[in-house]
């Protein structure tokens, strides 16, 4: 044999060593997952139809393990989750998976007629929040209960990311072209990330355990309806699940959304509409004008005509199914999964000056305020292989997610907000954004000029941190 022969074996003989030692180093991927109904009891005034299947509420987990370490992904078909549940309910999963709180990402969908009659808005559920005496709320219970399930369905598996497209959502910072006040409406030409994020686990069959899907848009069809549901959110995760005949759990998370409302809102409007007595056209009502009379409490809502609800039901329904697709079809070219992933997770906070607010006009106008306390965000990191699942305890707007990607060193890199607690920040709009007069960037907390970069630079901090 020539030399280069001879060295061309070694080489080899040593490469195969060593693939071999890192190979052995590394335990298998093994995942499980699980859901658990939370539907609250039915209104008997206005009960469900039966027909849809975003009527009923889940809690849903997904549990990893290496062999040396364990994490777990939650979402609940809820407006937020409070500083309370996450501290209680993060406390117990870390006992029961033997790992840190910070191995644990959990969010809610942010459905806003989740909470049984009435809805959103009120917190129903949520509290008490954390400090005080009083016992956690039944959502604390459930979310363990899925993570309890999950971990006793593990078994070998192979995670994938991928990536799509939805055209559902759009930004709803713009100006009215009546009154030529900022407003809450459709702004085509404002900041939106269409982008759907898809992480798949997949059996050594190649059927799929889970899937965590990540998208920007706001559960705001059935705003003030009076009634129970997951919304668009909840109907996608159901859609993608009945596909792989229920033997497959979709946890639905919302990306940066705190500009992002769905593009056709006509469906939620009339029913507001149809509460208090404004004429519905046929056309697109204007959505201000007829949302504030009954979120103000100067018209008491009439009960929801059943027509009226039935095709708001049915555009909840159809988002979801696009939605679905979109995933579904974002899994099916998913071609790259590993069967070995390391799992490293960080949190931090970050502080940031806080204002106080001093009149009372919902938008339009300036604001007027005063110093007030500083603003605590919490931040986090999980890295599973390759993939970079960044985490906000707030509504952030879809501006700094975009940044948080163009700058993130890792390509598979996407946000999680509404996660892990609830910031007393309020909104958390970009810095450019604040110039606009709307209910977000007059409702929240923070001062300009410090959130979106400490978020921003706090998650790449956090990125390098799990590198090592």
């Amino acid at each position: 044999m020539s030399k280069r022969g001879m060295l061309g074996l070694v080489i080899g003989v040593v490469c195969s060593l060593c693939w071999g030692a890192t190979a052995r180093g590394q335990a298998p991927l093994r995942v499980g997952a699980a859901r658990v109904d939370i539907t609250p009891p039915a209104d008997p005034a206005n009960p469900p139809s039966g027909k849809y299947a975003h009527e009923r509420l889940y809690a849903r987990a997904i549990v990893l393990d290496n062999g040396t370490t364990k994490a777990a992904l939650i979402g609940a078909d809820q407006g937020g989750l409070s500083e309370g549940v996450w501290e209680a309910a993060s406390k117990q999963i870390a006992a029961e998976l033997n790992c840190p709180a910070e191995n644990i990402v959990m969010s809610a969908t942010h459905t806003h007629s989740g909470w049984g009659p009435g809805g959103f808005p009120g917190m129903r559920g949520l509290r008490p929040d954390a400090g005080t005496n009083q016992p956690p709320p039944p959502i604390v219970g459930q979310i363990v209960d899925a993570v309890r399930q999950a971990k006793a369905r593990l078994q070998a598996a192979r995670v994938g990311y991928g990536t799509g497209k939805s055209y559902l959502n759009v930004n709803r910072d713009a100006v009215d072209g009546e009154s030529h006040l900022w407003t809450q409406a459709p702004n085509p030409e404002g900041p939106s990330d269409k982008t759907v994020a898809v992480i798949e686990f997949l059996s050594a069959t190649g059927e799929p355990i889970a899937v965590y899907m990540d998208y920007a848009m706001h559960p705001v069809n059935g705003f003030l309806a009076g009634l129970t549901s997951a919304d668009f959110a909840g109907a996608a995760s159901r859609y993608v699940e009945q596909a792989f005949d229920d033997k497959t759990v979709v946890v639905f998370v919302q990306g940066a959304s705190g500009d992002q409302n769905p593009l056709y809102l006509r469906a939620g409007t009339n029913a507001m509409a149809s509460q208090s007595g404004v004429p519905i056209t046929g056309y697109v009502l204007t959505r201000e004008r007829v949302e504030a009379p009954i979120r103000d409490g100067k018209v008491k809502a009439a009960p929801l005509d059943p027509k009226v609800k039935d095709v708001l039901e049915r555009v909840m329904d159809s988002e979801g199914i696009l939605l679905g697709e979109e995933v579904i079809r974002v899994m099916t070219n998913i071609k790259r999964l590993e069967a070995s992933a390391n799992i490293t997770a960080a949190q931090k906070t970050v502080t940031c000056p806080g204002r106080k607010r001093t009149d009372t006009a919902r938008e339009g106008t300036p604001g007027t305020y005063e110093d007030g306390d500083p603003v605590d965000i919490r931040l986090g990191v999980m890295r599973v292989g390759n993939i970079a699942l960044t985490s906000v305890d707030a509504e952030v707007y879809s501006a700094i997610a975009q940044r948080l990607k163009r700058e993130s060193p890792m390509a598979d890199t996407f946000m999680v907000t509404l996660a892990n607690g609830m910031a007393n920040s309020g909104y958390i709009p970009n810095d450019t954004a604040f110039g606009a007069l709307t209910f977000q960037v007059l409702g929240s907390r923070l001062k300009l000029g410090c959130a979106e970069t400490a978020i921003v630079n706090g998650l790449l901090d956090l990125m390098s941190a799990t590198a090592r």
